[in-house]
């Protein structure tokens, strides 16, 4: 069903709307995604007394997104994209200047990595490496005691190489690097981490994984028990210190010194006030907040690029933990981030949709990159350098008591009001 008459589509929805055809179903009946997304919508709109012609407004083919990106879909929401930079960065990955975009409703966040970059690539540019690539599934076993426990860690071991080959049998580019076990009493978790190339690699590490494990069990020489395929030790979408100190998904490092003249003419303050400020705010103050991590605002640049790039936005929480440091070096500053579980991809996921692409594209980073893996490590450089700016302006707009007037002329339309 490619083409629908008016009255065919009328009488559609009103099947929908009467509850003959439930939501879900509609893809099935149809026989086509769009068309299912539009009966949807105006079946949504006659139920509920209301127009979605905004939401209607979309250039996205759901004929791709479904069973891909998206269930039950309506349309499509638009949020404001901006572009900061250039910024320089010069890293392993990513060498050269770059615009970051950034999709975000908050006044003020754009602008702010913005001045950041303009101060970083009159210093010189920023330096980025990545110190670690991989991303973890860890699966949950019931043993009856603990020395079954034990025995289960040390066949594992004994057996990494088969295991390996089984879970590298799902994908062609996932590479099992190690199995990390955690014991608690009788309960074992195998922590497996994997090199994904392009991908963020969720998916696939879930489906290695879990092959892996219907493997361990049918050959362990014990009473064992596959409980579930993530026991919470991965660990996805939750703040943990695991991943703070294990790492999951690339851990990164940005870091910049900036010229004296460039810190007061540019972010109006001094060296001397931003590292105090980074001490005692980001440091003095996180410490006795009991954060997790200590940084500014990591979270707000990570979650624009994600949403501009089609990152999974929920892995926002443990990508933006890391830890911003400032020191003086002779008159100038030095500046540093560090990410130790930012989860990027270059393929798969949101990357596929239209407009995230193009976002990608603007950085040079769209699909695989040759060889594998290098285009989602040039992102990540490219991302940990746009926090470092964004964290370098947050902190030197604190130290020059600023911040409350960039968001009365930034946040409340005042930029156009005062020119």
């Amino acid at each position: 069903m490619s083409t629908m008459s008016q009255r065919d589509l009328e009488e559609l929805v009103e099947k929908v709307v009467k509850g003959e055809i439930p939501f879900h179903k509609l893809e099935q009946v149809t026989g086509n995604a769009n068309i299912a997304t539009l009966v949807r919508r105006k079946a949504l709109e006659r139920k509920l007394g209301i127009a979605l012609p905004s939401i209607g407004s979309t250039i996205i083919d759901f004929a791709e997104a479904v069973g891909r990106n998206i269930e039950n879909p309506i349309g499509a929401v638009q949020i404001p994209l901006g572009i900061a930079g250039p910024l320089k960065i010069n890293g392993e990955y990513a060498r050269g200047e770059f615009y970051i975009p950034l999709a975000t409703t908050e006044g003020a966040l754009v602008a702010s990595v913005n001045r950041g970059c303009k101060a970083i690539t009159l210093s010189g540019g920023a330096r980025t490496r990545i110190l670690y690539d991989g991303m973890t599934r860890a699966p949950l076993f019931w043993t009856p005691d603990i020395d079954t426990a034990i025995r289960l860690v040390r066949w594992v071991e004994e057996n990494y190489n088969d295991i390996k080959a089984v879970a590298e049998s799902t994908t062609k580019h996932g590479k099992l690097i190690r199995i990390e076990p955690f014991l608690v009493g009788n309960n074992v978790w195998l922590r497996f981490v994997f090199e994904t190339g392009d991908a963020m690699g969720m998916n696939m590490v879930t489906i290695a994984t879990d092959k892996a494990c219907r493997f361990i069990k049918e050959r362990f020489p014990g009473q064992v028990r596959y409980v579930t395929l993530s026991g919470n030790m991965c660990v996805d979408k939750k703040p943990a210190l695991i991943n703070l100190l294990h790492g999951r998904g690339k851990t990164v490092v940005a870091e910049a010194i900036v010229k004296r003249d460039v810190v007061e003419k540019v972010l109006k303050t001094t060296p001397e006030a931003i590292v105090e400020v980074n001490t005692r705010k980001n440091l003095l103050g996180s410490a006795r907040a009991g954060s997790l991590s200590y940084n500014a605002h990591f979270a707000n640049i990570i979650a624009a690029i994600f949403i501009a790039t089609g990152q999974d936005v929920a892995q926002v929480v443990e990508s933006s933990m890391g830890y911003t440091w400032a020191e003086l070096r002779g008159e100038d500053l030095y500046i540093s981030v560090t990410l130790p579980s930012l989860e990027v991809g270059t393929v798969g996921g949101g990357t596929r949709l239209p407009t995230q692409r193009e976002a990608l594209q603007i950085m040079g980073v769209a699909g695989g990159g040759d060889p594998p893996g290098t285009n989602a490590k040039k992102f990540a450089e490219i991302v940990a350098a746009a926090v470092l700016a964004g964290e370098l302006n947050l902190l030197a707009v604190l130290a020059a008591g600023h911040l409350a007037e960039a968001h009365i002329r930034l946040g409340r339309g005042g930029i156009l009001r005062r020119g």
